[in-house]
């Protein structure tokens, strides 16, 4: 079950797993289970994600409604 669009929207920029784990200091290999939903960004995380993507943080969410 996909628990946040972070793959979707680096797709839709254009820009990379390597690209963002650069631009947050941590590993590719993080970037890439985050993608994959195999684990999820802390909420301070993906704020910082938001930030660096120059989207709302909601936008990185799946919604359940």
């Amino acid at each position: 079950m996909a628990l946040n669009r972070l793959k979707i929207v680096l797709v839709e920029q254009g820009k990379t797993g390597k690209w963002l784990s650069e631009q947050l200091g941590v590993t590719v290999h993080t970037v890439s289970r985050w993608c994959q939903n195999r684990s999820q960004p802390s909420v301070g995380q993906l704020n910082e994600i938001a930030n660096i993507l120059q989207v709302d943080v909601r936008t990185l969410m799946i919604s359940n409604l």
